[in-house]
């Protein structure tokens, strides 16, 4: 290995470097940079080049809209890509597709929790893909494509289809995988007619149900072009905005997004301003039902949530212990589904506090219940699902997160010394916390590999799911009292009350 891996792509050739046993390469261009006439545009394919590329180091980070310090802006080429394989000489490896995108504002293929050292040894080929987000990806402009996020996304999954094979992969073992937002992705693009025969198999981790009807995001649109001092939300009127001013500008929108609660609803909880729209066209409906109408295929679906999904968030803004009766009142009232969703709640959970019904209803309204009714749906769509739920305490900070919101990432990915999984499971993970990451490795590598996930496939008479914990087991659904609730209330696009 005393020579750096290099391997030839239908744009150029490009030369990594060997880490950890495995080849990788970095920042690889699966379409031109989207600025000047092409800002704001659907992805235009990469430029080819002359000689050889060096994939060495990770593309420059896309505007993010989320009040963390990313550095100084480091270049414009953000639609790029990375690869991690055992060796770039095989062939026909699984191929895992990472869409590392968080709250529809973040999508750092750089973060150290991507790291594909553990997945790569196990034989697995990953892609790790930058993608556009908040403003630049998914603001809703009279005079340029929608949901251009998505748009990135499946010319990511071109890249791969026509590629990947070079790195030792096989193309016709295709899993496109993500987390929140990016398990929201996944979703999107199961029934987008353009990412047909991308992927064969799936794997969606606390699936958001986070879209906008077109009518509310024409005028939330609207209000942050206002905000901008723009004339009009038009890809001609932000063409010239620096994006890294127009991202600050998204993060401090959604900051204040509560104070538009009484015009626009739900979105208002969501901290996401600029989500995917519902547009007819790029994105024709939600997944739920366009699969139960079997008006998109089911495919091998491997997807799941934590307990405890929003205590990340409750802990993270300081609010945990704090919750008062009326927030309860208010949570369920917003976010239950109606007509009676709130009495149904109280019935349903007794014993309970303000502070467990404000958490029970955030983490099934935010991400358990589309988790699980995506399971179904996928399984009345003639797929095979495979249902899981993260029952295991993170350790970090005595157990106050709980089984939370990400938690699986760093086990999966085998990334525990990650800053990421070193704030939720701290700085010596403890010999159960291994045992769980590489229970999750081995349940990921296999169904990457064989569809499979390793336990019994989801029905909707049994509704078999693998409780993942310190001894994981195979049960019926945990959760059962919040199905029953929302049954028949999959998750419907945010729209003008």
């Amino acid at each position: 290995m005393s020579e750096q891996p290099r391997v030839r792509t239908t744009e150029g050739a490009v030369q990594g470097l060997w880490r950890r046993g495995h080849a990788v390469f970095r920042g690889i261009p699966y379409a031109r940079p989207p600025v000047g006439a092409l800002r704001f545009a659907a992805p235009a394919p990469p430029h080819r080049w002359e000689g050889t590329r060096q994939a060495t180091e990770f593309g420059p980070v896309v505007p993010l809209s989320l009040p963390i310090d990313v550095g100084p802006p480091q270049g414009t080429d953000w639609l790029t890509l990375n690869v991690g394989t055992p060796d770039p000489g095989a062939a026909g490896l699984p191929v895992l597709v990472w869409i590392p995108v968080g709250g529809y504002l973040s999508a750092a293929s750089s973060d150290p929790m991507f790291d594909p050292a553990a997945l790569a040894e196990a034989g697995v080929v990953v892609v790790t893909v930058n993608c556009r987000v908040g403003a630049e990806g998914f603001a809703f402009l009279d005079d340029a494509p929608p949901n251009r996020g998505f748009l990135d996304q499946i010319a990511a999954l071109e890249w791969v289809q026509r590629n990947i094979a070079a790195f030792g992969g096989d193309p016709g073992r295709v899993t496109v995988a993500g987390v929140s937002a990016g398990a929201g992705s996944v979703a999107a693009l199961l029934t987008m007619k353009a990412a047909r025969g991308l992927f064969r198999r799936a794997m969606a981790h606390s699936v958001p149900g986070l879209h906008s009807t077109p009518a509310l995001a024409r005028q939330v649109t609207a209000a942050f072009a206002d905000r901008l001092g723009v004339a009009a939300p038009t890809a001609a009127a932000w063409r010239d905005l620096d994006p890294w001013h127009l991202a600050a500008e998204l993060t401090s929108f959604n900051a204040g997004l509560q104070a538009h609660r009484e015009s626009w609803g739900r979105l208002t909880e969501t901290g996401t301003a600029l989500c995917p729209v519902v547009d007819g066209e790029v994105l024709p409906e939600t997944p739920w039902p366009a699969l139960t109408g079997a008006r998109a295929s089911g495919i091998e679906l491997l997807v799941g949530h934590a307990r405890d999904e929003f205590r990340l968030f409750s802990v993270m803004s300081g609010r945990r212990g704090t919750f008062t009766e009326q927030d309860a009142r208010e949570a369920l009232d917003l976010l239950a589904p109606q007509p009676d969703g709130a009495r149904a709640y109280r019935a349903a959970f007794p014993q309970a506090g303000a502070e467990e019904l404000v958490e029970a209803v955030y983490s099934d309204a935010l991400f358990r219940m589309p988790s699980q009714q995506l399971a179904e749906a996928n399984a009345a769509a003639g797929g095979t699902s495979y249902l899981f739920e993260l029952c295991w305490t993170a350790p970090a900070l005595g157990g106050a997160l709980g089984a939370c919101h990400s938690l699986d990432v760093p086990l999966a990915f085998g990334t525990l010394d990650s800053p990421v999984g070193v704030q939720l499971i701290g700085d010596e993970p403890t010999p159960e916390a291994v045992a769980l990451s590489r229970e999750f490795q081995e349940i990921w590598v296999r169904f990457v590999t064989t569809g499979d996930a390793g336990w019994a496939a989801y029905r909707p008479g049994g509704r078999l799911t693998r409780i993942l914990d310190t001894e994981s087991q195979t049960l019926p659904y945990p959760e059962e009292a919040s199905r029953r609730i929302w049954e028949g209330h999959a998750p419907a696009p945010f729209d003008l009350p």
